[in-house]
């Protein structure tokens, strides 16, 4: 059973005119394979980078189970491991860090080099998933600790929340009350959406779904510390957990709808 599938960066990433189909690699568990420029005469590198600025024997890939582990052997340089369905998501692997676990199913490993960066792709097509069925045995039923209805309107407040984080991770800040409000006033379920609605929404996802402890986190601040630890926490849990994901920004509106009405109400 292969574990992972390795496309070679090939031809057609230094010139553009080459076409045909990349160069795959194909690794069980237990499989490794070096990266690097190579030395000539050695066809130990199976995945060969050829800009100068990429050490002879740059790294590792090992093939484990149902993930893969990614070994740097530069001295000084990190190599980043981007998620390619995870909206700038990534990880870092340090210089002489060994064996990494990367837990992406689809991957691009991106190494500095002179060109500016040299990068391949990494598929783990094999993860494995719990299925649906229960497990045998009696007894109740168990609940969903973050029992969340996706076609809700608190939903929407909670995507709208998130938007900026899911597709920029570093984003530090939140929409207001009033921004989620106009992100969301395009559709047609929230035609009549108020900042009064949008607060309590809030309030029942951070108390009644959620079940959030702010403790003295709300006891101070503007507008009863509704605009600052109750919407960052739930943000927070919200993203942590997984419980909005980047497949949910299709609820939302498309981006610059609200100023597009307002532009035609102003008509």
């Amino acid at each position: 059973m292969e574990t992972i599938i390795v496309q070679l960066p090939g031809p057609a990433q230094w010139d553009a005119n080459v076409t045909g189909s990349p160069e795959l690699v194909h690794l069980g568990p237990g499989d490794i394979a070096d990266f690097g420029r190579g030395t000539p005469g050695d066809p130990a590198t199976l995945i060969v980078l050829t800009d100068p600025g990429i050490s002879r024997r740059a790294g590792q890939l090992e093939a484990a189970g149902d993930y893969w582990r990614l070994s740097n052997f530069s001295r000084s340089l990190s190599y980043v491991v981007e998620n390619l369905e995870g909206a700038g998501e990534y990880l870092t692997v340090a210089p002489g860090r060994l064996g990494a676990p990367v837990p992406f199913e689809f991957s691009r490993v991106v190494l500095p080099a002179l060109s500016g960066s040299t990068t391949f792709k990494v598929f783990a097509p094999q993860h494995a998933y719990l299925g649906e069925q229960a497990a045998p045995g009696g007894g109740e039923r168990t609940v969903h600790p973050f029992a969340l209805d996706p076609t809700s309107k608190y939903f929407l407040v909670l995507v709208a929340l998130c938007e900026p984080r899911l597709r920029d991770p570093s984003h530090s800040a939140l929409p207001g009350v009033g921004q989620i409000v106009e992100r969301l006033r395009p559709l047609e379920s929230c035609r009549d959406l108020t900042r009064s609605a949008v607060n309590y929404h809030i309030d029942y996802l951070a108390f009644a779904k959620l079940r959030l402890d702010l403790g003295e986190e709300t006891a101070t601040g503007a507008d009863g510390g509704r605009t600052g630890a109750k919407r960052t926490r739930l943000a927070s849990v919200a993203l942590r957990f997984g419980l909005v994901r980047e497949e949910h920004l299709g609820l939302l509106p498309p981006r610059g709808a609200s100023r597009l009405a307002a532009r035609e109400a102003g008509a």
